[in-house]
């Protein structure tokens, strides 16, 4: 599903990975919401038992994957749980800011989208168990709502971005293969942190890459040396422009085939990069379609988020601190997300 594509702006009022909060809207927190009202956006709501539908199925999958085991895991900014509740109050909130988009933009569901959603929402209420129910306060008309608001999210993804075709040139797509020996500038602790290593470390790490390269420029096997001393967890790597380190970018792109760079330091340590490939055929026509996409991402980001900062956000603080992500017996259900995707998957991208 295209949502999955973008961070969703959270009605707490703020952007997560933008340091100048240039998507951050108008937040009021209010205590006039109606009973089970989460939050407001615009002139949309979401009350409690639509949420939790989002919550029981992210909980259940998280816990068919990685095990029960998995609310354990503690991070420095919070626990799992809080950041899994982060996640899914953000998508809630896209999703009911992109169906206020497309009322603007008078986009809505044909009869035939709208008979497809209403088999969906038939389908997964028949697999939810009467505690389920219970718990969510639901009926099927909750259950057609949701993947109402769910389809006509993608649409308008996809109506929008529909004209956007732009041309991506080899050189632009351009993607290389190359083999490189790593040695890095640092440690790890217990917990997988990064320590630098001290100065006089690293400049007898350098050192020890200039000795190694010597050992290359007279005649010593590349893929030798790689196994002797390389401490990259790869040996071989494709990639186009912007996808690496920049010293390593720029040195890897100047390279013609079979030669090698001098050492090349970067953040994290020391490269000697050999070039495999100058030109990928096949690697070059998949980054086009990639470059493409994130293009086409752009261009809606753009709208989306002139659209949503003229939208006011109201979030209940009060009652969403008290939600929980609850279990239990014959509470499983994994369903909501994967039944969807049987009815839309690729619908709205094909048209």
């Amino acid at each position: 599903m295209v949502l999955l594509l973008f961070l969703a702006a959270a009605v707490t009022g703020c952007q997560k990975g933008t340091e100048d909060n240039e998507h951050e809207t108008k937040v009021v927190l209010t205590t006039g919401f109606a009973a089970d009202e989460v939050f407001r956006i615009g002139k949309s709501s979401c009350m409690l038992p639509e949420i939790k539908v989002y919550l029981l199925n992210t909980k259940n999958q998280y816990e068919s994957i990685y095990g029960a085991q998995i609310w354990n895991t503690k991070f420095d900014d919070g626990t799992l749980e809080e950041k899994v509740k982060d996640t899914v109050i953000a998508r809630v909130a896209q999703i009911k800011t992109m169906n206020l988009l497309a009322q603007e933009h008078q986009v809505v569901l044909s009869e035939h989208e709208k008979k497809l959603v209403s088999q969906a929402a038939a389908e997964y209420y028949q697999t939810l168990s009467a505690e389920e129910i219970s718990y969510l306060n639901a009926d099927e008309q909750l259950i057609e709502q949701l993947y109402g608001e769910y389809a006509l999210a993608d649409k308008i993804y996809y109506s929008i971005i529909q004209d956007v075709n732009p041309e991506i040139s080899d050189d632009e797509a351009r993607t290389i293969t190359v083999k490189v020996i790593f040695l890095k500038n640092y440690s790890l602790d217990g917990e997988k942190n990064r320590i630098p290593y001290t100065e006089e470390t690293k400049a007898a790490t350098k050192q020890k890459a200039k000795e190694i390269l010597a050992l290359s420029k007279s005649g010593e096997d590349f893929d030798t040396l790689i196994t002797q001393y390389s401490e990259a967890e790869n040996s071989t790597y494709s990639f186009g422009k912007g996808e690496m380190e920049a010293p390593l970018e720029e040195a890897a792109f100047n390279l013609s085939t079979d030669a090698v760079s001098d050492v090349v330091e970067t953040e994290y340590g020391y490269y000697i990069i050999k070039c495999v490939s100058t030109f990928d055929r096949k690697e070059t026509d998949a980054n086009k379609v990639k470059i493409v996409e994130q293009r086409k991402k752009e261009s809606f980001n753009q709208v989306y988020d002139d659209f949503v900062k003229s939208q006011v956000r109201n979030l209940n603080e009060e009652l969403w601190n008290s939600v929980t992500l609850a279990g239990g017996e014959n509470m499983d259900t994994v369903e909501f997300f994967q039944i969807y995707d049987k009815y839309f998957q690729g619908m709205f991208s094909e048209g």
